[in-house]
């Protein structure tokens, strides 16, 4: 997702879920944290309310909760499987990428790495970031966040790709800011204040009924009234974001893509929807080495 700027009513930043990142060293100075609050809250302090030290204990259990969530997205990789399907999946496809002697591509979810090799020799190895493997679930639907095993096809390549940003992204923004979501019809979005959202020259506004007179929204903006999040119409440039896939991509079907990113710091962790993400000098060498119809092994 892109961020995009936020303003009252009418636009709010989009929230991109790039991985946190937490050094080794927190966990333990988390620990001290904790255990020092702890003893504090139950001792008591002279002139202290009850009041803020139930405060005090709440601030520090969402600070508990949150490192703990950057702890585990960040947590070294280790072996896991969703189902007892996924393994076999996984198992068959490491075969048949160790049996492949072509040019081809092997990606591992779980050492969350990438590799490309032709015969037995390795031509490039890469850390990615996978899957959170998380369910979003919200107005009444739900989006399975995971990477596929098994093997693919690079069936199209682009240099500085825009994305679309599909249903999930602006269930995730609602989800994360207490909106409602609606999608929007282009002139028949009626807001509470009688106006119209319409598109012309292919950009989302606002009509006036009274005067007719038409005011284009920004295009780096998602679109909020009425405490409402409306989905732009695909094919409108509010629904497109520059730059959130990095400068190269390959398109495997399916909206599973290897692309570079702005987040950075994502990458070596479980941290996106569904795609591998890479660094800038990585998807650039794929992007000029890996020819269309190259098989994408993902065990």
């Amino acid at each position: 997702m892109g961020s995009r700027r936020h303003r009252p009513e009418v636009a709010l930043r989009a929230v991109t879920r790039t991985a946190r990142a937490v050094a080794g060293a927190v966990a333990p100075a988390l620990l001290a944290l904790v255990t020092a609050a702890s003893l504090g809250i139950a001792q008591g302090r002279v002139g202290e309310s009850d009041t803020t030290k139930v405060m005090d204990a709440s601030m520090i259990a969402a600070s508990v909760r949150s490192s703990a969530d950057s702890i585990a997205r960040s947590a070294p990789p280790v072996t896991t499987y969703r189902s007892r399907a996924d393994s076999i999946a996984s198992v068959r496809t490491r075969l048949a990428a160790d049996r492949d002697n072509d040019l081809r591509v092997v990606v591992s979810l779980n050492d969350r790495e990438l590799w490309a090799l032709i015969g037995p020799d390795t031509l490039l190895t890469a850390p990615i970031a996978v899957s959170t493997d998380e369910t979003l679930a919200y107005a009444g639907k739900s989006w399975r966040f995971e990477t596929p095993r098994g093997v693919r096809t690079v069936l199209g390549k682009k240099e500085d790709p825009v994305w679309i940003p599909p249903e999930w992204h602006y269930a995730e923004v609602a989800s994360e800011h207490g909106l409602k979501l609606a999608p929007m019809t282009a002139g028949k979005t009626v807001l509470s204040d009688g106006r119209l959202l319409d598109v012309r020259q292919d950009q989302v506004g606002v009509v006036d009924r009274a005067t007719g007179e038409f005011a284009y929204l920004p295009t780096e903006e998602e679109i909020i009234f009425d405490s409402t999040l409306f989905i732009p119409p695909i094919g409108t440039l509010n629904r497109r974001i520059d730059g959130e896939l990095g400068h190269h991509m390959l398109d495997t079907g399916n909206g599973f893509l290897l692309h570079g990113t702005p987040h950075k710091a994502s990458i070596g962790t479980a941290a996106t929807h569904g795609c591998i993400r890479l660094r800038d000098d990585d998807i650039a060498w794929l992007y000029d080495m890996i020819p269309v119809g190259t098989r994408v092994y993902i065990y």
